[in-house]
């Protein structure tokens, strides 16, 4: 078991999100960052969707009640074991009672912790992620709170036979690849032009639903559609001209216009980028989102080689 002794901003249970369930108005949920989640779980032995914690913002205190291993990924919020500071990218043996503590940092904001054998809590819809709209899945479906207890399988590798491994991470972008717009003729040439030139900032008012950008010229519009889908990566587009990301929790309709649609190899980067950050955008071609895909595909399987042969 690891017991919270503080949850600092924000603090659940994640896997690869539940999909398939759209069509019943169900999100995807999961890690908004699921390279951290896949490459954190390869560096402690887990398959690649065994549940991890993500931890936002930091402030965060958790006690392991056993034995373990535990990896880090994601942002570097500044943590520590004990007294000894840890980095992410990297795995590190934990014995009973010692405290895995994060401050904060300047740059991320999600840190991924993957335990040796995974978070033991119940599959809902074939997934473990807290879905913190609908209050279910992960541990009751909530944000964990001071004194929760999380469950956690027994390592399969024995701790006595622990090697440190590490792992590089997938570098940060500030320049988001994205598909066409399906709205371009509603659009219009000359928005989507100044869409693609401006430097956005991310606003305070961004959560896992979705990341919203500002800048000194809004892209103001009148336009309204009938509901349609929508999905992790839409850009839409309100009538006050600030542009919103959809991530894992957004809902699944939505009547505004669409910008363009992120690329799956850059969707990754928002859980990342903080209140303030720059971001700008450029459009590509699905056989260069292929290609990106390729490129982190290759990256995780390099590492699944070299953690084998190792």
């Amino acid at each position: 078991m690891i017991k919270v002794l503080k949850p600092g901003v924000q603090l659940t249970i994640q896997d690869g999100g539940r999909c398939g369930y759209r069509h019943l108005g169900v999100s995807q949920a999961g890690c908004l960052d699921p390279y951290a989640q896949i490459i954190a779980n390869k560096l402690v032995g887990n398959k690649d969707n065994e549940a991890v914690l993500e931890v936002t913002l930091g402030l965060c205190e958790l006690q392991f009640e056993t034995d373990t291993v535990i990896a880090l990924q994601g942002a570097d919020l500044n943590a520590a074991l004990d007294e000894t500071p840890l980095y992410p990218g990297w795995s590190y043996q934990v014995r009973a009672k010692q405290t895995l503590s994060f401050d904060t940092g300047r740059a991320g904001l999600r840190a991924y912790v993957a335990v040796q054998g995974g978070i033991d809590v119940k599959d809902i819809m074939g997934s473990k992620s807290t879905d913190l709209n609908a209050l279910f899945g992960g541990l009751a479906g909530k944000a964990l709170s001071e004194g929760d207890m999380i469950p956690i399988k027994t390592s399969p590798v024995p701790i006595t036979r622990f090697i440190q491994r590490g792992a590089i991470t997938p570098p940060k972008l500030k320049v988001i690849r994205v598909y066409a717009s399906p709205h371009a003729h509603l659009l219009g040439d000359t928005l989507l032009k100044q869409f693609f030139s401006t430097a956005f900032k991310v606003s305070h008012n961004s959560n896992r639903m979705g990341l919203r950008l500002t800048n000194e010229s809004p892209l103001t519009h009148s336009h309204s559609l009938a509901s349609l889908g929508t999905g992790p990566g839409s850009i839409q587009l309100p009538p006050s001209g600030e542009p919103i990301v959809l991530l894992n929790d957004a809902q699944t309709t939505g009547g505004y216009p669409l910008l363009g649609t992120v690329i799956e190899a850059d969707l990754h980067q928002f859980a990342q980028f903080r209140s303030g950050d720059s971001i700008e955008f450029k459009q590509v071609t699905h056989e260069q989102a292929s290609l990106a895909k390729q490129k982190l595909k290759g990256h995780l399987h390099q590492l699944s080689l070299a953690l084998k042969y190792s």
